[in-house]
Parts: C-alpha cells; structure tokens; sequence
C-alpha cells in the first residue's frame, strides 16, 4: 500500500471505528491505519505520489522484463500497482489487476495482446484495493487462486478497506462504486501451489504476516522473476498495515524470497530492480530491530525510541519514500521485546 492519508482519510478512518464491527482483529486493523495515516499526514517525501490524476491502470504501457513476463509499471502513480501479465502456451496469469472496474479492463485489454492461451489466471499479492478490486472486470471463467490467509483477511476485512479508500475522496468513490463484494476464488492453498501456464512454472507462496495477513509472493521459475507485494520495494520504507506483523515475520519473508534466488524483484510500487531490493529490506529491519534493543535497553520510550530512529533512519536513506512509517515500526518492535 503506497498512500498518502489526508484529512478526509483519516475522518473515513475514524468512522469506522466508531462502527458496531464485529471482528476484534479488523479493530485493531483500523487503529492500525489511522495511527499509519496520522504518522504519515505531514510528510513531504509523500507529496509526489499524490493523486495527480485517477489511479487507474494506463494502456500502452506494457514492457517484457523477461521471457514470459510483462509488467505495467506504476510510474510511481499513487493507488497503482505493479501489474504482472504472465504467459504461457495454454494459459495467462495476471498478478495485481489494480484498483476498480476502469483498471481491470484496461489490464485484461492489455493481456489481450500478448496472451496465447485461452486460460485466465488471477492471484494477487495481499488484501489491499489496489490490488484486488480490479477482479471485478474478469470474465466468469476466471482462475482466481488465493491464500488461505489471504482469503480469510478479505473475508474479515476487504469491504472495510473499500470503504476507507472511497472516504479519501469522491473520485476514488466513484472509482470504487461497483465494488460491492469480493469474487470468491476457484482455489485456494495453505503454504504453497504451483500453477502451469503451459511452458511457465509459477510458485505461490504465502509469506504473511509482514505487511498484511495475506502477504504473497509469486515466482516465474524459468525466467527467475518475483513480484515481492510490498514485503520488498524498491526505496521505499516497508508499513504494518496488520496486528500480527513483526520484524521476525517480516525477515523470514524476506529469507524465502532471497532463497528463490530472483534475478528480478517486482515489487507491489516503486520501480524494479534485482534481488538487492529483498537484501535492502532485510538490512533495513534487521538495524531496526538491533537499534530498538539497544535503546530500549538504555530506558528509552517506546516513543522516545520511534523518534529516534526516524530520524535515524531518514538521514540513512535519505532518497527512501515514506519514512515516517519507521514510527510504527519502531513501536511495534519495541512492544514485542520482552
């Protein structure tokens, strides 16, 4: 999730809560994000990926990164993903369709033209609108194929997170307008399922919880390609957007990937890079974590600690986007340290 809150995000946000919701764990989703949405409001560094025009998925845009594989890039566009068009001899498989009816169709116009098999695949990497609700344009004999995690979070949680996107503002209400539920998948899997586009391996496998519950990584074996979600972005601070995630969850996602051996990584937004993204990553909030213990040790504050470290790792990578999320990083490790 790549998003700037503003003032009408953050009233959507508080609504919410101040809703009879049933779940105890999509309460603490909630307080997870408005607290992301207050940490994140004043932040320069987020101004260039506001909605400067309507996050839907952009035509023409299409580029081969490999063999079997096709991304449409976000162009660094807030509320647009990293679309993956993977094809095979017999079948085609779309990763992250993007948010809304307008970006599913310009998605599956733009595997029309590439595809070879008359099989449509969809799997996405975690919960969020801009991933999911582009499965609204696909066609009913589509193979939509998701974790069981995954599932159960968009179960729980999927319309909730609908309708905090359409409170930040009327566009993207009207761009979420038909999205009156999920489409229930055709499979689903516990760790791990390898699909066959006819030529082209894929392995799904889930790596939650680190950003969300649901959190998948998919890998095209031959062409040694990994769309990461955003468990791994290229310069781009990684956010909790779930009360499970840890630093040690986190890493040991990073860990599963790494031993995938990439030599791509694709990840949810931002630009593409090679395997020293998922490294970045994991040298990060592997510091994080030791910086939290030493100055937890030497009595600081959970907040004491968060300020610290923001300023900390803001100066470190200086060109990383979202830094303010190091705030919620910082304090969720340190109210997992013993």
């Amino acid at each position: 999730m790549n998003h700037r809150p503003n003032p009408t995000a953050l009233r959507g946000a508080r609504a919410l809560t101040a809703q009879s919701i049933a779940h105890p764990r999509w309460r603490h989703t909630v307080c997870l994000a408005m607290l992301a949405c207050a940490a994140f409001a004043n932040s320069p560094a987020l101004a260039q990926r506001d909605y400067t025009d309507l996050p839907v998925v952009k035509e023409g845009k299409t580029i081969k990164i490999s063999p079997h594989v096709y991304v449409i890039p976000d162009e660094n566009r807030r509320g647009v993903p990293n679309v993956g068009i993977v094809v095979g001899s017999r079948a085609t498989l779309i990763i992250d369709p993007g948010m809304g009816l307008k970006s599913g169709q310009a998605v599956l116009r733009e595997a029309a033209k590439v595809s070879k098999g008359g099989e449509l695949y969809l799997v996405t990497t975690h919960i969020h609108p801009e991933h999911t609700t582009g499965e609204l344009a696909f066609p009913p004999h589509t193979k939509i194929v998701r974790a069981v995690e995954q599932q159960r979070d968009i179960q729980e949680a999927g319309m909730k997170w609908v309708a905090e996107f359409s409170a930040r503002s009327a566009e993207l209400a009207d761009l979420l307008k038909e999205v009156k539920g999920f489409r229930e998948p055709t499979e689903t899997f516990d760790r791990e399922k390898t699909l066959d586009l006819g030529g082209v391996r894929i392995r799904l496998i889930w790596l939650g919880h680190g950003h969300t519950l649901g959190d998948t990584a998919i890998f095209i074996e031959g062409d040694a390609v990994v769309f990461s979600g955003d468990l791994a972005m290229k310069k781009a601070f990684p956010a909790y957007t779930a009360p499970q995630s840890s630093v040690d969850k986190w890493l040991a996602s990073l860990d599963a990937m790494a031993a995938l051996h990439p030599s791509q990584v694709v990840g949810a937004h931002y630009g593409m890079g090679d395997a020293s993204i998922i490294s970045a990553y994991r040298e990060f909030l592997t510091s994080l974590r030791a910086r939290v213990v030493a100055l937890k040790a030497q009595g600081k504050s959970s907040d004491e600690t968060a300020v610290t470290l923001r300023n900390e790792f803001a100066a470190k990578y200086p060109d990383w986007d979202q830094p303010l999320r190091v705030h919620l990083l910082a304090t969720r490790a340190y109210s997992q340290l013993p």
